[in-house]
């Protein structure tokens, strides 16, 4: 049930106005690591400010030195924090969050067919940060005086590790609660497994091809080692967490690229393959690792070649933790409820196999969850796309639910 408030609210809601802002957004083509990162948080900087909001606008420090620091996959000359602040200087009830980078690949025309937008980021994730702008001017324009400041905050950097949120949490930017828009497909989602990128280099011995007796193939030596992965795999995802345990495989583990050889005719004496291994629920990182690790030695030390000849692990790109919102903490009934009251189906609740900036927030003691539109199967896709309707029911969920949280 709504309130008067909360109706007013509603209606304050412009729907051409979130569409036209999202077209906007797609149209900078932030891809990590370019300039276009920078230009989109003028952007947010600009709209915040034209929205009334105190706007923490400042060039980040990429402290890579800091042991806390989450990785980047990219390099990054330049790169800034935007964080907008609604009624006052105590801490907000509540943080509205958005990560407004994108992956390389895909168009950036914003192309509306049928009442879908198309085109890189229109799922992950501008169309929750649209609709999150949105519910910001709706709250502005209904003249609603909260009891407790509403934040916003867009990051950079989430694709590839999470600088941008790591930053804002490191200037002191907090919160009694944190929702992200991340596209969840109608679904509330209160936890994220984690990852970690691998890298293994396999050791070979190179000879002729015509006389491969004589030498050892690192392919054939890489065999071994993907067999044991793959046993790996299939151990950590025996005894799921209730919240993944609808997922086929909630703790994947893939190898994404392999590069071995530099002639036809040579036996290649070294391989180098990367991969992607997940982390479970509440598992700490030096754990996993450990566990990666052991199995790779235990490989190794089973192979004749390979236990004189062990193949090195090394962890390059960015650190996903896990993150988990605290059982019993208001903000998911809170969440559920707004999603019904805002005209949607009654939300599932579940976990996701994926990381993102949860984890960063959650870690600094922040109770965190993610809804938003658009469904995670077409993030990074050929064919990314977000249904604009479900745009627009996420503005009206984030305003009832910032209006509720913060008073």
């Amino acid at each position: 049930m709504t309130g008067e408030i909360e109706r007013a609210v509603l209606d304050a809601i412009d729907d051409e106005r979130i569409v036209a802002e999202l077209q906007e957004l797609v149209r900078i083509p932030s891809v990590d690591g370019t300039s276009a990162e920078v230009d989109v948080q003028a952007w947010c900087a600009d709209r915040l400010k034209a929205l009334g909001l105190a706007v923490d606008h400042w060039r980040l420090e990429l402290a890579a030195d800091d042991p806390g620091f989450p990785g980047m996959e990219v390099e990054r000359d330049e790169a800034w924090g935007c964080v907008g602040v609604l009624g006052g200087d105590a801490t907000p009830g509540l943080i509205l969050n958005g990560h407004v980078d994108v992956v390389p690949g895909g168009t950036f025309d914003a192309r509306i067919e049928d009442g879908v937008m198309w085109g890189r980021g229109t799922c992950d994730m501008k169309g929750g940060v649209a609709a999150v702008l949105g519910a910001v001017a709706a709250i502005v324009a209904a003249g609603i005086r909260l009891r407790k400041p509403l934040a916003v905050h867009t990051v950079i950097g989430e694709e590839d590790g999470g600088a941008g949120a790591f930053a804002t949490l490191r200037r002191g930017h907090r919160g009694e609660a944190c929702l992200i828009a991340e596209p969840t497909a109608g679904t509330v989602i209160p936890a994220n497994a984690g990852s970690l990128t691998f890298r293994l280099e396999v050791p070979g011995l190179a000879t002729h091809g015509s006389t491969r007796s004589r030498g050892v193939s690192a392919i054939e030596k890489f065999t071994v080692i993907q067999t044991a992965l793959q046993e790996l795999e299939r151990e950590r995802n025996r005894d799921p967490h209730p919240l993944l345990a609808h997922l086929d495989l909630a703790n994947p583990l893939s190898v994404g690229t392999i590069a071995a050889g530099d002639w036809a005719s040579t036996v290649p004496d070294h391989l180098v393959a990367e991969g992607r291994y997940g982390i479970r629920l509440g598992e700490p990182l030096d754990q996993a690792r450990l566990a990666f690790v052991s199995a790779v030695a235990e490989a190794c030390a089973k192979d004749e070649w390979l236990s004189e000849h062990p193949v090195a692990v090394s962890w390059p790109g960015g650190e996903f933790a896990s993150g988990l919102l605290p059982e019993g903490d208001p903000l998911l009934a809170d969440t559920v409820q707004a999603v019904s009251d805002a005209g949607g189906a009654v939300a599932a609740v579940r976990g996701a196999p994926y990381g993102s900036d949860l984890r960063q927030y959650a870690a600094a003691g922040i109770p965190t969850l993610q809804y938003g539109p658009g469904d995670v199967r077409y993030a990074h896709a050929a064919d990314e796309h977000v249904v604009l309707a479900d745009v627009l029911h996420a503005a009206r969920v984030y305003a009832l639910l910032a209006v509720r949280r913060c008073g």
